[in-house]
């Protein structure tokens, strides 16, 4: 009888473990990094110093996903007279750069699926689920935009905001960029190479 119940315990975990798969994948393990060092402004994931132009800092990230080409922390906002306009910060990973629209939204799905409902742990201690509603890409919108939130959105975690973008650029190849920022900044899909 013990090892019965000893055995149906194991085949429950593992399911429960199995459903939550999200807790192995890579790209969640990254994004939960960056979020983690969201209220330090990505402080501790700033690499070395890319560029600097009148309102804007870039650097590298420390944080990177695999097999991604850039991942980027970007500083917006403080003015030549040392006046903060509206500061803004936020880290973004080009994921993917393809050709083929088809390989670009099966790789977009992919990444969403492992996104979505995913449980974050922040730095406070405190847990929240990254949620958000999928919209289906199409070659001729040129670009989809998924915006997760994290969940409840308390503190000042309630600014964050998660992006999942996938776009066609000016020459035709189509990009996959990840980013974290504030819900407050100006938000483009800004990709430094």
């Amino acid at each position: 009888m013990r090892n019965t119940i000893l055995t149906m315990a194991a085949v429950l975990l593992s399911g429960a473990l199995t459903a939550q798969g999200v807790f192995s994948n890579k790209t969640q393990s990254i994004l939960e990094k960056v979020i983690q060092d969201y209220p330090n402004h990505f402080h501790n994931i700033r690499g070395e110093l890319v560029s600097q132009a009148h309102e804007t800092t870039a650097y590298r990230s420390t944080v990177q996903l695999p097999g991604s080409p850039s991942c980027m922390v970007v500083l917006t906002g403080v003015g030549s007279n040392g006046a903060a306009a509206g500061e803004g910060y936020s880290w973004t990973c080009t994921v993917l750069e393809a050709e083929s629209f088809e390989k670009a939204r099966e790789r977009f799905h992919d990444i969403y699926g492992q996104l979505s409902n995913s449980i974050i742990n922040s730095s406070a201690q405190k847990t929240f689920i990254l949620s958000g509603q999928y919209e289906e890409p199409s070659a001729e919108r040129k670009d989809t935009r998924v915006v997760f939130s994290l969940l409840p959105g308390v503190g000042e975690m309630k600014w964050l905001r998660v992006e999942l973008l996938l776009q066609q650029d000016a020459a035709g190849r189509w990009k996959i960029l990840l980013s974290v920022n504030d819900r407050e900044a100006m938000m483009g899909a800004m990709t430094v190479n």
